[in-house]
């Protein structure tokens, strides 16, 4: 039976990132994909500066960057046209080192995320391949999957399984995990267009019209693709909606038939759920097959890359060493709370763009002195898991900084480090991974402000425990020494 350090079971952009970032650390890796191809259709199209670091994490920046363009953010207004809310994207760099919001063409990062994992040679991808049984033992996990194309079945095994396999997970139904439905269930027509001249009067941002009778939304993708969303009512037929003759009468508003190409026409049901468990044994589920959301922030897919940048250093710590049940276990804990935040404030959001909602989106909404609203993106801290939770600083983004020109990330890719202050004078063991501050004042300054004299920061950028005075450096290191050396 042929063996494998993790198989990985869906090749979205989930999957092909959880595969990139073990990848890195070289292990052998099994990728399983149901499609027979490619897929060469519209379907994610926004992510996040949290996400474009792990993207940077992996080494597809320098060539990916080309394929996207700058999101300037997203104004609610109601069916007068009236800005209700403002929610900018200013073009500043943030603290991870990228623009606060992209958009993309899901086939562009596709194709980035393969043609990075045929540059490993451990990483074997079988398209056309259906999982049929997951056996989860002690120590492995055996699978039985049907390669379609030769219509042959196959028994492999690896140490651990990940289902990145999608709403209808086959990983989950085999895990025996349901779905809890967090309340926020509609139907909505989703249409990406291709202009076939410049439209100049069309916005250059994001738009949710806030209107009871057909809340939609306006995209403004990259190049010149476009795309609407609008709700569907319950008494209308799915097939009188998908009609070419339907749609174009509800964009004429915005442009004329011979203006644009129809590439895509699909229905969504827009839904809010979460799986109740992550994990079983060795086998995990992340990404659409542990939770859901409707698309009104643009963070579906930035959810399941969080996810997978969260497990994959702690599998690679356990490939590396010994399987660590708690390590393992912080997974779900962690990831849970931060993604259920997210669900939440989207679906307030839904409320909002279909003029039903009464309470707030977030905390983060200002106004000025005419009265016009602004809001701020969410930033949620991890949930419980590693690290002290008495520590404020613990499950925060530890920002990026630079060394002799060079992206401190690096030093902390593949495993835990130790970053302490200029003022540190004693020895730390060679075998700990740590890094001195030298002649950084970006990083000084971080320090200064935070009121801090060091950091334990994990492979995923995240803190997991802040030093507050220097004589307590040994005691820490000792404390996490296994992630550190």
């Amino acid at each position: 039976m042929r063996e494998y350090d993790a198989i990985i079971v869906g090749l979205g952009p989930t999957g092909g990132t959880l595969a990139n970032l073990l990848a890195l650390q070289g292990f052998s890796i099994l990728i399983l994909e149901k499609e027979k191809s490619f897929y060469p259709l519209p379907r994610a199209v926004h992510f996040d500066d949290e996400v474009m670091r792990v993207f940077e994490t992996i080494g597809i920046t320098n060539s990916f960057l080309k394929y996207t363009i700058i999101n300037k953010g997203t104004k609610f207004v109601d069916k007068k046209n009236r800005v209700l809310l403002d929610w900018p994207r200013p073009r500043e760099i943030t603290e991870n080192g990228w623009y606060p919001s992209y958009r993309f063409h899901q086939p562009d990062l596709e194709r980035e995320l393969r043609k990075k994992l045929k540059s490993y040679k451990k990483i074997k991808i079988k398209q056309s391949s259906v999982v049929k049984k997951i056996i989860n033992k002690k120590d492995e996990v055996n699978l039985i999957f049907e390669d379609i194309d030769l219509n042959k079945t196959f028994k492999v095994k690896s140490r651990y399984l990940i289902g990145c396999d999608g709403a209808n997970s086959i990983t989950r139904s085999q895990m025996k995990t349901k779905m809890d439905n967090l309340g926020f269930t509609q139907k909505w027509a989703v249409v990406d267009l291709i202009l076939t001249r410049d439209k100049k009067d069309l916005p250059d941002r994001t738009i949710q019209y806030s209107n009871p009778k057909r809340p939609a939304t306006y995209c403004r993708n990259v190049g010149k693709r476009r795309r609407w969303e609008f709700a569907i009512k319950k008494t209308e037929k799915i097939e009188t909606i998908l009609s070419d003759k339907y749609i174009w009468n509800f964009l004429k508003s915005w442009l004329k038939k011979k203006e644009a190409i129809m590439e895509r026409k699909t229905i969504y049901t827009f839904q809010s759920a979460l799986a109740k468990k992550w994990k079983n044994g060795r086998v995990f589920i992340a990404g659409d097959a542990a939770h859901l959301m409707p698309p009104f922030m643009g963070q579906g897919m930035c959810a399941g890359i969080r996810d997978v940048s969260n497990l994959a250093w702690k599998i690679s710590y356990c490939l590396n060493n010994i399987h660590d049940e708690k390590l393992l276990n912080s997974y779900q804990t962690e990831r849970f709370t931060n993604v259920k935040e997210y669900i939440e404030t989207t679906m307030r959001m839904g409320e909002f763009v279909n003029a039903v909602g009464k309470s707030q989106i977030t905390k983060n909404i200002s106004a000025d002195n005419k009265g016009r609203k602004s809001m701020k993106s969410i930033k949620p801290k991890l949930g419980n898991g590693l690290g002290e939770n008495k520590d404020k600083f613990r499950g925060k983004i530890f920002p990026q900084f630079k060394y002799n020109k060079k992206n401190l990330d690096l030093k902390f890719s593949k495993k835990t480090i130790l970053i302490v202050s200029e003022k540190y004078k004693k020895k730390i063991p060679k075998n700990i991974n740590f890094y001195k501050n030298k002649n950084n004042k970006i990083l000084s300054k971080y320090f200064e402000d935070s009121n801090c004299e060091g950091f334990i920061v994990r492979p995923d950028r995240f803190i997991l425990s802040s030093i507050k005075n220097l004589k307590d450096v040994n005691d820490i290191i000792k404390k996490n020494k296994k992630l550190l050396i």
